[in-house]
């Protein structure tokens, strides 16, 4: 069964948003939904996602469920209402899209009966290692893995190393089922992991594709009743091609047979999702898709220098540096161009500035993250 918490209960002046009806198709028209639940996984492209949801969020006046002291609501510990800036009980909000780990009848409570559920997912092989790069210094039982090419040698026989009560073990197996609050160390074969993958397809409205992702946009554009605009993004948090690690074939078969339960999860919403693009329609998903780019394409021109993201040591303004993992820097980020015009202005930076700045904007005290910032700038020779 999937547990559901009682929702908050709007008042007619929380619900008061400028939007108009918007046309959908010839034969209809919506009203853009503005109750949303975005549930946010690691190494998915979610930042980027989390940006396009906080820029629609401003733009429409919408009460924000923000963390408190943080990027994000306690991760790793489950989710509570508590953890939210200015929360009391009974407090309503249209939008909550912040990193968490999920538990679904506290984040119920926070939202109305309507509001959408949506997440985000990769291919596990892939995810695991773009984990493993970001978070292993901050994983302790790697610091013992010999060798240069770290990934490889764990890969080679994960159980030789990996504790799964060991401290942020989390990050190296199965992350995505941990983020959606169960048990990461479930075997695939384990009658929990296809019960918990059910209750998810309960829960979630809409699963989106790292790897679609303009596809994923359309869909969810089409969901939602939004607008082409409401979906421009520059893609956030990318990191520089010689920092990827390419894995072999070898190499990926294991890293879907240690992160089991993920593949599981992703075949199976991998495949509800291209059922969902069947019924939008090839052509015109491809049609919409070719007409996101364009207009993202019109934006990089208007937004950006050089039309393209830049090495850490090449950002200009320190005010549009991505968080950096523990002990490198390695991912890139934009340098505005200094002849936007004004009506573009405030729309080029919302877009380009990282989720970190953003939250600070928006006015989240974030003294822990940038406490912890302070420190890895600091003492990354440790590592």
């Amino acid at each position: 069964m999937v547990s559901h918490g009682t929702p908050c209960i709007q008042s007619e002046k929380q619900n008061d948003f400028n939007i108009s009806q918007r046309t959908k198709g010839q034969e209809r028209s919506c009203v853009a939904k503005v109750n949303l639940m975005f549930m946010k996984t690691h190494k998915t492209a979610s930042s980027t996602l989390l940006n396009i949801l906080l820029r629609f969020g401003q733009k429409h006046r919408l009460k924000i469920a923000l963390p408190n002291g943080r990027n994000d609501f306690m991760y790793p510990s489950p989710f509570l209402c508590s953890h939210v800036k200015d929360y009391r009980p009974g407090k309503c909000f249209n939008l909550i899209c912040n990193h968490m780990r999920f538990n679904g009848p506290e984040v119920d409570k926070l939202l109305p009966g309507d509001a959408v559920y949506f997440t985000i997912l990769k291919n596990p092989a892939d995810l695991f290692e773009s984990s493993f790069h970001y978070y292993h210094r901050l994983v302790p039982f790697t610091w013992q893995i010999p060798g240069d090419n770290k990934l490889a040698e764990f890969l080679r026989d994960p159980r030789l190393y990996f504790t799964p009560a060991g401290y942020n073990s989390f990050y190296l197996r199965n992350l995505l089922f941990f983020d959606f609050g169960y048990d990461n160390n479930m075997e695939p074969e384990d009658p929990k992991v296809i019960k918990a993958i059910q209750n998810m397809d309960k829960r979630f409205q809409l699963v989106l594709m790292a790897e679609y992702f303009e596809e994923s946009l359309i869909l969810l554009k089409d969901i939602l009743c939004w607008e082409m605009e409401d979906l421009l993004f520059f893609k956030l948090n990318v990191r520089k091609d010689s920092s990827v690690s390419q894995l072999s074939r070898e190499l990926k078969i294991k890293a879907l047979e240690w992160n089991g339960a993920d593949w599981m999860l992703y075949q199976y919403f991998n495949a509800t999702f291209w059922r969902k693009v069947e019924a939008y329609g090839h052509k015109r998903m491809q049609k919409d898709v070719r007409e996101l780019r364009r207009r993202n394409a019109e934006m990089e021109t208007v937004c950006i220098e050089g039309r393209e993201a830049v090495e850490p040591k090449r950002i200009r303004d320190t005010n549009m540096m991505p968080w950096q993992p523990l002990g490198e820097r390695s991912i890139m980020g934009y340098n505005m161009r200094n002849d936007i015009p004004p009506q573009y202005k405030e729309s080029c930076r919302n877009m380009l500035t990282p989720e970190i700045q953003y939250l600070s904007d928006l006015g989240v005290n974030l003294w822990v993250t940038r406490l912890w910032g302070w420190f890895k700038d600091r003492f990354v020779w440790l590592f």
